[in-house]
């Protein structure tokens, strides 16, 4: 990924330029501390960590790396620009239809937990503490409401512009698995931020694929990933809900 690439997801003119209460809003919904749960989630990494796979700040990289890319990663990319566009046009039928779409892909029980519990929940404080008519509209349906779905209703509905926002949640779901990676191998706090810094082109990478591509491009590489999540689900010992 190259720094020209960087920049295009960054400064493609007015659509992604940030006013104050746009990045105090991003900071405080993708923060650690909105509690969404998000540190209760692995993603499959407790059971790769268990049997060996991944066992040094190397494998963590290069496992998050192509979960952005290549995996749940750079779905959840495509369905928050779609989501995005969608909220911000108020098409409602094409809102129900993409958070259908983005449950569906889930391709483990416990990976569609971790989406939709995370997606409820920021739903459900978002309305109560910051308010989204979407969120609103969406939550009245009683329907399982996606994570990626859920944040970038509130992106559009707060005037927030979809290309920081796409790059702020990309962030966070980068930072959230570097977390568990931390305590489960574990990595010094050091050697987690090392991670961190190595995971920001594919974060970049990852937000561009998701502002250039549709829902007929979802799809999937990360076969191990996915089999680690549903091998979670017996392992004897867990720390995570996946």
């Amino acid at each position: 990924m190259t720094t020209r690439s960087t920049t295009m997801v960054m400064s493609t003119g007015p659509t992604a330029s940030m006013t104050d209460p746009a990045l105090y809003r991003l900071m405080a919904w993708l923060s650690p501390a909105y509690p969404v749960g998000a540190f209760s989630y692995s993603h499959g990494l407790e059971w790769l960590q268990d049997s060996g796979a991944v066992k040094t700040a190397v494998d963590l990289t290069a496992w998050i790396e192509d979960i952005l890319i290549f995996g749940a990663g750079r779905n959840d990319a495509i369905l928050f620009a779609a989501t995005y566009r969608a909220a911000t046009a108020n098409d409602l039928t094409d809102l129900r239809e993409i958070a259908a779409v983005a449950a569906a892909f889930a391709p483990a029980a416990e990976r569609y937990l971790e989406t939709t519990a995370q997606g409820a929940a920021f739903s459900a404080i978002t309305r109560r503490a910051w308010g989204s008519r979407t969120l609103d509209v969406l939550g009245s349906d009683e329907k399982p409401l996606p994570y990626p779905v859920a944040v970038a209703c509130a992106a559009a509905d707060h005037g927030i512009a979809l290309a920081p926002a796409l790059l702020a949640y990309l962030q966070a779901v980068g930072a959230n698995l570097v977390s568990a990676g931390v305590r489960l191998i574990p990595l010094g706090h050091t050697d987690g931020q090392i991670v961190l810094t190595r995971l920001e082109h594919a974060i970049s990478q990852t937000a561009e694929a998701g502002m250039t591509h549709g829902l007929d491009d979802l799809g999937g590489a990360t076969v191990l990933a996915d089999m680690a999540a549903m091998k979670h689900e017996t392992q004897y010992t867990r720390l995570f809900r996946s």
